[in-house]
Parts: structure tokens; sequence; C-alpha cells
């Protein structure tokens, strides 16, 4: 019996210490800094421990202490007579180092009950010289107005091509990492040409590269994509995820909306490179320029992309609160990098953002002539109020880049203001039924003061106080989210969260330097996209060695080249472009592809006109993945399995997943399946050369020349289908029987047939759809 109590007790015993160490952050051996920075080595550790019970959020703050404020944690304890959380200069007679510090369960902070897990060494050891050296509180980082920091000396001074390289360089000296050799270039041109147009290079491309040797090859190839349509289409992508854009309401009746104007209009803006703090003037407050124009007013579409409901039974008021709540949410994230919406219901926990600095956020939105409900789907409308009309006049004249042949009048939602001002009070828990007190439109006081002698309260207000290039996120939030798309990964990894719980810059200098580089040079975005994709850091190679690998897994520190899989809707251009069926139309109403029967079919009320799935023809079914009908209650399969957005709400990010079912529709989507007969069919009949056929289908799907190893084993499985086709153990016409595209009847169909899964194949590599 004593054996089995000991037995028991030492049981108990390890599980309290494996449950300890799991919730205790492991030491990472890194000496200690010169000078502790509160904003990069102190803060996240408070944001992690301690603000949940001390900080910003005063409902749920314990002992009337807050860690986030000097005056706060300087200031004798009101629980612990004679006592001081913080004593600057004196680590041993600070309460917070005898508490972090200590082994009594009782008198511990975090509290164990807590789970937040204890300090380890390293992290006490912070603290401790922090406080020995003053204990001196910043701002937070994000906070404060980017400076542009003298370039860092480097080793080798012939890496670098242009500023980027300096930081980058040196942070990967620091870290003990070596840069890569610059890629080869005809992985170089597809990375840059599927990064910039968002399509694979041409083999006329490939070959006006390979063939030019002069040492501005290169910037010639960037100027040339600069220049190119497909531009404004790749761009607009990441800004669509950002505004929620869809071709329908949502909600049970998800009816069909015509919003499309604004998404070509994101294309045209981005084409004519408008800079940025334009871009955004327009998007916020186009509708109240002096002498607003159409395409000034159709900008702020970017607000109205948002659900809306048609159900019956509806309180209207309760949902026009929601779309607010919404637009709130679309401008602090996708814009200001912020999770404001945090306070909708209470006080930031972490962020210094009160309920009320939400509420008078909210109020810059909340004066709009939209309406919670304006009707069931039996009386739907394509827009809904506010509406912009756009004539075929408006086509001819101003609005040009919208392109449609229907030659009748168009309707858009947009914002406008009310004649009266509508008041806006902090709701109690965030109910749209509960209201307080009044509070005025004022944006976040913590990032920015709000002068209401230099800017109106409304939304033009709102876009002043926004591209101010004193406010210190604007510029910063763009860059990293456009390093994030040329990269795989922001400077600040948590793009949509600048604030005390997001991820801390991995080259907080490099950041800063490029957005006020970015500002000076009057908010140019292709310049910005010129200056990171001729950087050296963006020209490597992206092998990766193990000791890489194991230093530096996600690459953040950009030893290597950026290497990840293309967005979903690219993969997809990437088969049609890459086939020779890719229609470049640019712009028009959203199009309906192949898709599996019966989806929109099981997932609707059985109202309105997008009740059933009706399928496009001709061009339609080989327009770029940009221009997909979205339907939010079902978004396209095949996009959402490669982890499109679903548009539900504002995206800065896009999730990365693999899984099975990736391959799936890379082996028996009817696009993929199609695509591989017809570039069959056309290789077949421009050339019966096997080697020739293969060669050609790899540089245009891979975009560069097999080698032996890979020829051969093409060659191998082409015999090998081929045999199979020829003694009937595969049927060719079976196999070619796919897609709407015209088949050639005089055609070898077991050759063709062969090609085709050998196509197939290719389209399969992930290569093909890795850039």
């Amino acid at each position: 019996m004593l054996s089995r109590l000991l037995t028991l007790f030492a049981c108990i015993v390890i599980c309290v210490f494996v449950i300890n160490a799991c919730n205790t952050t492991h030491s990472s051996g890194d000496a200690l800094p010169e000078t502790v920075s509160y904003n990069f080595d102190i803060r996240p550790i408070l944001s992690d421990k301690c603000f949940i019970c001390h900080g910003p959020d005063a409902n749920k703050r314990q002992a009337s202490l807050r860690l986030d404020i000097a005056d706060s944690a300087y200031a004798p304890l009101k629980e612990t007579k004679g006592a001081f959380a913080i004593v600057p200069g004196k680590p041993e007679e600070s309460e917070l180092i005898k508490r972090i510090s200590s082994t009594d369960p009782t008198y511990l902070m975090p509290l164990p009950e807590s789970h937040l897990g204890t300090l380890n060494e390293h992290e006490i050891a912070l603290f401790k010289k922090w406080i020995k050296q003053g204990a001196k509180y910043e701002r937070h980082w994000a906070f404060v107005a980017p400076q542009k920091s003298p370039l860092p000396k480097v080793k080798d001074e012939k890496w670098p091509k242009n500023e980027i390289d300096y930081f980058i360089l040196s942070k990967m000296q620091s870290k003990g990492l070596r840069p890569n050799e610059e890629a080869d270039k005809e992985r170089l041109l597809k990375r840059v040409t599927e990064d910039i147009t968002g399509l694979p290079p041409s083999l006329q491309a490939m070959e006006d590269f390979l063939n030019d040797k002069s040492p501005g090859a290169y910037e010639k190839a960037v100027d040339r994509l600069l220049q190119s349509n497909a531009y404004g289409e790749k761009m607009a992508m990441h800004w669509l995820d950002v505004a929620r854009y869809a071709d329908s309401y949502g909600y049970q009746d998800d009816n069909i909306r015509t919003q499309w104007p604004w998404r070509d209009w994101v294309i045209h803006a981005f084409n004519e490179n408008l800079p940025y703090n334009t871009f955004l003037t327009w998007q916020i407050a186009g509708d109240m320029l002096p002498n607003a124009n159409k395409e000034e007013i159709l900008a702020t579409g970017f607000f109205r992309n948002h659900k809306y409901t048609e159900e019956g039974g509806v309180i209207p008021e309760e949902y026009r609160i929601g779309y607010i709540i919404d637009k709130t949410k679309t401008y602090s994230t996708g814009i200001m990098g912020l999770t404001v919406e945090c306070a909708q219901c209470h006080d930031h926990k972490y962020d210094p953002f009160s309920q009320k600095d939400y509420y008078s956020l909210f109020a810059f939105f909340n004066n709009t002539k939209e309406v919670g409900y304006e009707g069931d789907v039996g009386v739907s409308k394509p827009a809904k109020m506010p509406v912009l009309t756009i004539s075929d006049t408006d086509r001819k004249q101003l609005l040009t880049f919208i392109n449609d042949a229907d030659t009748s009048t168009l309707m858009v939602s947009v914002m406008g203001e009310q004649d009266t001002l509508r008041k806006t009070y902090v709701l109690d828990r965030g109910v749209y039924d509960r209201p307080t007190y009044q509070v005025l439109p004022a944006a976040l006081p913590a990032v920015m003061g709000f002068d209401t002698v230099q800017y109106p309260r409304n939304r033009l207000g709102l876009a002043a106080w926004t591209v101010n290039k004193n406010n210190p996120l604007t510029g910063r939030v763009f860059v990293n989210q456009l390093w994030q798309e040329f990269f795989g990964r922001g400077i600040i990894k948590s793009s949509g969260d600048f604030g005390m719980q997001g991820d801390l810059p991995t080259h907080p200098e490099l950041l800063d330097w490029l957005a006020v580089d970015f500002m000076e040079h009057g908010w140019d975005i292709k310049r910005l996209v010129k200056q990171m994709v001729m950087s050296a850091a963006y020209r490597q190679s992206a092998v990766a060695s193990k000791e890489k690998i194991e230093a530096d897994p996600e690459n953040a520190y950009l030893s290597r080249g950026p290497r990840f899989r293309l967005p979903a809707e690219l993969i997809r251009d990437m088969v049609l472009s890459s086939s020779g069926l890719l229609v470049r139309t640019i712009g028009g109403p959203s199009v309906k592809p192949y898709q599996p029967k019966g989806l929109w079919e099981q997932a609707t009320s059985g109202r309105g006109v997008l009740a059933t799935y009706k399928q496009d023809h001709g061009d339609s079914l080989y327009r770029r993945g940009i221009y997909t009908f979205i339907k939010l209650t079902v978004p396209p399969p095949s996009m959402v399995i490669f982890d499109a957005s679903n548009r539900d709400q504002c995206e800065v990010k896009r999730l990365k997943t693999n899984t099975p079912l990736q391959a799936l529709i890379m082996m028996n989507d009817p696009t993929v399946l199609e695509a591989s007969r017809v570039l069959s069919q056309k290789l077949m009949e421009e050339k019966k050369d096997e080697e020739y056929n293969l060669t050609k289908a790899f540089r245009l799907i891979i975009c560069r020349k097999p080698d032996d190893k890979e020829m051969k084993i093409l060659k191998s499985f082409y015999d090998e289908q081929l045999q199979s086709f020829k003694q009937n153990k595969l049927s060719a016409d079976t196999t070619l029987m796919q897609g709407e595209y015209a088949q050639d009847d005089k055609a070898d169909k077991n050759a063709t047939a062969a090609l085709m899964k050998t196509i197939e194949m290719m389209y399969n590599l992930d290569e093909a759809i890795t850039k």
C-alpha cells in the first residue's frame, strides 16, 4: 500500500513538473542587450504575462495596478503598504522583481492559476537590468512616427544592390547568416513575373531575358512588367481581401449585387499608379471631396462591400449598427493594422484603446445614409443606398476602365452623408439598443492626436489624419503588407496587429526607412515595388541548406530567396496562361467557371437569382481568377481549398495550409484537365516531335528548361501512357473529353492523350504552383 502511495505521489510530482515546464517560456540563451529596451525587450513579456490583470482594461484590473504606464508602475502599491511595483534604479526594492522571482506559489506572479506561465531566468534578468538602468518606459514603437536612420555598415559592400540590402545584410551578420547567391535567370524571371503580374513569363520573355547579357537586363524586365495591365490585376487581389469584396450580399438569401465596377476601379488605380495617399483618401471620403466626380465617389465602394441582410423579420437598427462595426474594423485592421474591434464591448485588454476611443472612431462612419434593411429578397436591388448610378455616357467619358458590353445603367453601393448629423453613443457591451453617453468623431489618440482645428469631424478629416506623414501607422502598415506579398512574410509577421500583442518587426529600422522613403517620394506604389524586387535580398536563390533551415526556418532574416505557393487565383491563372486558354480582358462582370454541381443548391434558401449555379460559357470560362464570381455563403470551392479569402470580413493575411484536397484539385479540376488537353492539342498541331513538345510544355508550365534527368522521366512517362492508350488499357476518347474548348478531330488521339497526361503530371509538380 505504501509503495502504491509513493508511486502515485511521484507521478503527481512529475505531472506538476511537466505542466510547469510546458507553461514556462524556455530560456532563450541569448546574452542580455547592452541597453534593455522597454518596447522590444520588456513590453512583450508584460503583454504576454501581466497586462491581462495589470493593463489598460479597467474592468479586469487587479490591485489597482497598471504596468503599461510609468505613473502607475512607479506609484506606491495600494494593497502592499510601503511597497512599489517598480523602483527605478533599484531592482532589489521592486515588488515586481520579488514577485516574478519567488518560489512561493501564494506570492509568485503571474499566479499559477492564471496558466500564463512563470518567467524564465533570462526574462527575469532582463527586468532586473531594465530597472537597474532606470526602468525607462517608451511609447509603443508603432505609435511613434518612423524615422529614416542611416544605412548600417556591412562587411560585404559588394552584395547590396540598394538601401534595403544594407539593413538585411546587417541583420544577417548579427545572426551569423550569409546570403545565398543570386537565383539563376530562369527562376528569377518566373519569380518576379509572378509577383508583379500574377502570370508566368511567356516563352518570348524568357528568351529575351536569357539572351540579354547587359548589366541592366533584370531592371529592363522589371520596368516592362510594371507597365503591364496585368500588374493592376495582381496588386488588386490583396486589396480585394482587405476590402472583403464579393458579388453577393451574404446571409441566408445571399442575392446578387453589382460592386464589380469598384473592383475594376481598384485595378485601374494600381495600373495608373495612383499615389497611396490619394488611393486611401478617395476610398475613405471621395464623396465628400469638393466637387467630387463619379470616379472619386465610386472609390468609396470600399466601405460598402460588407454583407447586407435581405431576410424578413429583422431589426433594421441592429443590422445598421453591424454594418458600421464592419466599416470600423475594415478601416482599423486593413489600413491601420490594429485590433481596435476588441474595444467594441469593453476597453482593449492590451492596447491603449478605450471603449470611448472605439465609438469615437465608429462615429466617422455613423452618419451614412444607408439603412439596416431595405426589404427582403423579393425586392432585392443590385445596390443598396446610397447608390451611384453609372450611365453609358459616364463609361465613355470618365469611367473608361469599366468594361461591360451591356450599355444599361449600372448601380454601385457607395458612401454618402446624411444632411443631419446622427448622434453616436458608447454602446453598453456593444449592444445596439443600449446607448450610454454621447461621443464625437475622433481618431485614435494613442496613435496620433486628432486636431479638430486642422481636421473636420467627418470622414474627410479622418482621411486627412490617416495620410498625414506624421501618422506612425499608415506608411508602415502598407509597406509591411506589400513586403508580405513579395517576400511571403511581413517584416512584422502579424500584419493585421501592430499593437502590443502583435509580433515585433524583424528589421525595425528597415521598416521605418521604407515607410519614410515611401512617403517622401509621393506615396509612389510602383517605385516601392521596384525597390523591393530590385534588392539583392529578393534576387537570392531560394535553395535552403539544412543549416539555414535550422537557424531560420521561416526565413525571417532573408538569407535565402522567397519561395512559397502561388495564391489560389494565380494557380488558376498559371494553368490558363500556360495552356494558351487565358482570356486577358480587363474588368467586367464576374464570371462563373466550372464548379461541382449542387453546391449552391445545397446551401440556398431557394430565393433570389443565385439560388442555382448557372455556369458561363465561351470566353467567360477562361478569365483570370480575380474575376471569378464570389458568393459569400458558397465561395469558389477550388480557391477556398487553396486558402483564398472567403471575403466574409477584412483579411490582410491569408492562411497557408497544405492538404490532400489541394493535390486532388490539381489532378481532377475540370480547368486543369481542359488546359492539359488544349495545350497538348496545340503542341501536336504545331509539331509532332515528342522531345520538342515535352520541352516546350515544361518551359510553359515550370518556366525553365528541363535537365537531362527530368527529360528522361518525362519521356518515360509519356511512352508509358502512349502504350496504355495504344493497347486500349486507357481510353483516349474518354481522356480527351474534357472541357468546352473545341477539340481537334484530325489529331492522333493516342499521342494527344499521352501528351495530355504528361502535361497533367507537370501541372501537379510542386514547382508548377510555387514561385
